[in-house]
């Protein structure tokens, strides 16, 4: 039988290799685990396929057994933008920085949609699949992961209607939209970070699923999509950029329309707090993962 040799400082993660061509050489090498490894990555890469299955039934049944299927894509962003033009455009009249206000607004829907379907979603995948959790083992990580499948899909369709309302509106977008792909993954980061936290959270106190919805109502409103940073007052706008989201609004209608961009400074601070809000969930959700089959 090989031996097996541990550092008494290290901590145990079975890390199995070939067997080497030299039996004496153990055929289990032990190492130290290191820190990314505690958040589970390896675990739902091995698990894989379940991840795509789960992503195309979340696909499968988002709008099945509905009138309108998919259109309710772009409905709900249309009505949207239709309501923030008469609301804000017509009778606040408020400036909408040189473009057409219904794109105004649509733009700044597309972001938050983006948000907003992957922070919803995510938040409630524990809870809506409570059966599968107290029955089967699998890293519970990969349910909230699955759920950005149908939330992608979902942006996918808006905003190829976006390409469509440009085109009638005759605007066309400079090199800047390459940066596009920028913004989007810092609403990806802030959308599953809190999905994460608030996801993990449920699993104890169910309360969450009743605050989440206003808490996102609240948020619409404080966020920068039926007004921009040219209708806040000078004296206001720190308040305005400290909301994480502020300046990825911006910056993504600056892609697609060519607005006023918004500072460099707090797209930094937007990305600094996008990555650190989605570093902590994962840390706080592994460590409360071993809880989940016992509570839910």
């Amino acid at each position: 039988m090989s031996s097996l040799l541990i550092s008494p400082s290290e901590e145990l993660s079975g890390e199995a290799v070939a067997p080497p061509s030299d039996s004496r050489i153990p055929h289990v090498r032990i190492r130290p685990p290191s820190a990314w490894s505690n958040l589970g990555f390896q675990e739902v890469m091995q698990f894989r396929d379940l991840l795509g299955s789960l992503a195309m039934r979340d696909i499968k049944l988002r709008y099945k057994q509905t009138l309108l299927g998919v259109a309710w894509v772009i409905l709900q962003p249309i009505l949207a933008a239709g309501i923030f033009t008469f609301v804000f455009g017509l009778v606040a009249k408020l400036p909408s920085d040189g473009v057409p206000y219904f794109l105004f607004s649509f733009a700044g829907m597309l972001g938050w949609n983006l948000f907003s379907n992957i922070l919803t979603r995510s938040s409630g995948c524990l809870v809506t699949n409570a059966n599968l959790i107290s029955k089967v083992f699998f890293p519970r990580l990969v349910l909230p992961i699955s759920t950005l499948g149908s939330s992608l899909v979902d942006f996918g369709v808006s905003a190829g209607m976006m390409v469509v309302l440009m085109l009638l509106y005759r605007v066309t977008p400079g090199a800047v939209i390459l940066l596009l792909p920028i913004w989007l993954l810092l609403f990806t980061a802030l959308g599953l970070g809190l999905g994460l936290w608030t996801a993990a959270l449920s699993v104890s106190y169910r309360d969450v699923q009743y605050v989440l919805p206003v808490f996102v109502q609240c948020l619409l409103m404080a966020s920068p999509i039926p007004y921009g940073a040219s209708a806040v007052p000078k004296k206001l706008l720190m308040f305005y950029y400290l909301n994480p989201l502020s300046a990825p609004l911006e910056a993504c209608r600056w892609s697609l329309l060519g607005t006023a961009p918004p500072p460099m400074n707090w797209l930094i601070y937007s990305a600094v707090v996008s990555i650190a809000m989605l570093v902590f969930s994962l840390y706080a959700f592994k460590r409360m993962e071993r809880r989940f089959a016992d509570v839910i």
